[in-house]
């Protein structure tokens, strides 16, 4: 495939900075995006002719229009958006704070739609333009302490469908990429089991082998997601009953 350009979000970490290597290895153009800029300068040491630099607070939709504005300045166009910042808390619900709610909508959802707003004239000026964009497995799903996180992403995997459909006639597509648990700083917060989690380099790899089919959804891994598929069809009643099993707020005598 002849490189591509595009703008990658959340490159500092976890599976950006490993989807930043494997993009540029492959020979594409990457604008980077992190609120730290030193991952970001490492990586354009490594490869000064394909990277351009742009950190910033995606939170804020001023700064993310003038990333956008810079990209339009250098390139002049984007071929592909891949939009993975996010962050994710869990809720105690025996605290239950509505703040945690707006901080993962802000910071997993309106973050995005800033991005999506920056990049879409670009992408209209593309080639073969894709739009995609990390959600998570958690939204085959409702599973205890994600309230916040899975709020968050299920409302931006709501957007990006809808997207799907309406963009489709300018002929950008649209990717729901769909991780289960994968090796990043951030999941190793985690103080629960992650069955089959990834490595964030098989992560990478898989996911940049399936952008240029602009597939749909990239959800991996197959067996964790058709288990929670499976899961999600039963009935609520019995749900609940497995995935109370998950659940610390479990009632004491």
């Amino acid at each position: 495939m002849s490189p591509r350009r595009i703008w990658l979000t959340g490159a500092s970490s976890g599976i950006g900075a490993a989807l930043a290597e494997q993009l540029l290895k492959e020979g594409h153009y990457l604008a980077l995006s992190a609120r730290r800029r030193e991952p970001l300068d490492a990586l354009a040491a490594r490869w000064p002719q394909q990277v351009l630099v742009l950190p910033g607070d995606l939170s804020d939709q001023a700064s993310v229009q003038a990333l956008g504005e810079r990209i339009a300045s250098e390139w002049g166009a984007l071929d592909t958006a891949l939009l993975n910042a996010g962050t994710c808390e869990y809720i105690e619900v025996r605290a239950f704070e509505a703040a945690m709610v707006g901080r993962m909508l802000q910071s997993n959802l309106m973050s995005a739609a800033y991005c999506i707003e920056a990049a879409l004239p670009l992408l209209r000026k593309g080639r073969e333009p894709l739009l995609a964009g990390v959600s998570s497995a958690v939204t085959f799903l409702a599973l205890p302490r994600a309230e916040a996180y899975g709020a968050s992403k299920a409302g931006l995997r709501y957007l990006l469908q809808s997207l799907r459909t309406d963009l489709a006639d300018e002929g950008i597509a649209v990717s729901v990429i769909s991780p289960g648990f994968v090796d990043t700083p951030l999941t190793r917060r985690n103080d629960f089991p992650m069955p089959m989690r990834w490595p964030a380099e098989r992560a990478a790899r898989y996911i940049a082998a399936r952008l240029p089919k602009r597939s749909p959804e990239i959800a991996f891994p197959g067996p964790f997601i058709a288990s929670l598929l499976l899961l999600a069809h039963l009935p609520a009643r019995l749900q609940l009953a497995l995935t109370r099993r998950m659940s610390r707020n479990t009632a004491k005598d």
